[in-house]
């Protein structure tokens, strides 16, 4: 038994066989009371054509075996039922406990790593493109170099919704510490720019912050006038320096004329 069927409390079940699967190895085990209470499915039940029977389905304390997977309409209640439960898993990991859960999987590396060389095996976080259903498959977003990447099919092939937009930057906000200390900055663009955004706001990183920040503005301003200024002193007292030693060498060049005519 694993420790997320542990700490989900449905071991066994439908939910923990479904996220087992090797193509789902990104999913995390949703708690069934989050799952049956209706604030958290209400707005899907109009999506799905047979929603209570794959509501059901997601509940259920058996897995399916091989004489199930081969009928057809177990096939079209399952697809409904794995398209309900990604909305949910969607939802269930922006919650303080499904953070809490993702950022130990994030920690432990079990989303996998940039294939970016600079960014020396950074653990990437999964990531949908939109927060709609068969829009786009999962990506994983790099938050060294702030980019999103196909994963390996080894590693997930699912819907990106199943994670939506805002998951990647919601989790860095909610845990600053798991942020990387440092960031690439990208020399060639091999890939199309990531835009982050939360709940389809834009997410400005750092640079942005601080060059949008009135009081840095100010500081900068005050320190380019001081520098503005010291340069100034400075190439004076070159220029004083430079007609100091000029005229010292016109006197001795006078005192050496007059030397010559005396003689």
């Amino acid at each position: 038994m694993s420790e997320e069927s542990q700490y989900s409390e449905h071991p066994g079940g439908w939910i923990e066989w479904f996220c087992q699967l090797p193509q789902n190895q990104y999913l995390t085990e949703v708690d069934s009371e989050f799952i049956q209470d209706p604030n958290n499915y209400g707005h899907l039940i109009k999506q799905f054509n047979l929603f209570q029977q794959a509501l059901q389905m997601i509940l259920s304390s058996e897995q399916p075996d091989t004489l199930d997977l081969e009928n057809e309409k177990f096939l079209e209640l399952y697809t409904e039922a794995s398209d309900i439960y990604g909305l949910l898993h969607q939802a269930f990991i922006q919650t303080p406990k499904g953070l809490a859960i993702m950022r130990e999987r994030f920690l432990n590396g079990r989303f996998g790593h940039c294939p970016r060389v600079l960014c020396e095996k950074q653990n990437t976080i999964p990531i949908g493109l939109s927060e709609s259903l068969k829009t786009s498959r999962i990506k994983v977003y790099c938050p060294r170099c702030k980019e999103a990447y196909a994963p390996r099919k080894s590693q997930a092939d699912f819907d990106g919704a199943y994670f939506g937009r805002s998951f990647p930057m919601l989790l860095l906000l909610t845990y600053p510490d798991i942020h990387p200390k440092f960031t690439i900055q990208l020399g060639t663009e091999l890939f199309t720019p990531f835009q982050p955004t939360l709940y389809g706001f834009k997410v400005r990183d750092e640079r942005q912050i601080q060059q949008s920040s009135p009081q840095l503005q100010q500081q900068q301003q005050q320190q380019q006038i001081i520098t503005e200024q010291t340069n100034g002193i400075v190439e004076k007292e070159n220029h004083n320096q430079q007609e100091k030693q000029n005229a010292e060498q016109e006197s001795k060049q006078s005192k050496k004329k007059k030397k010559n005519k005396n003689k």
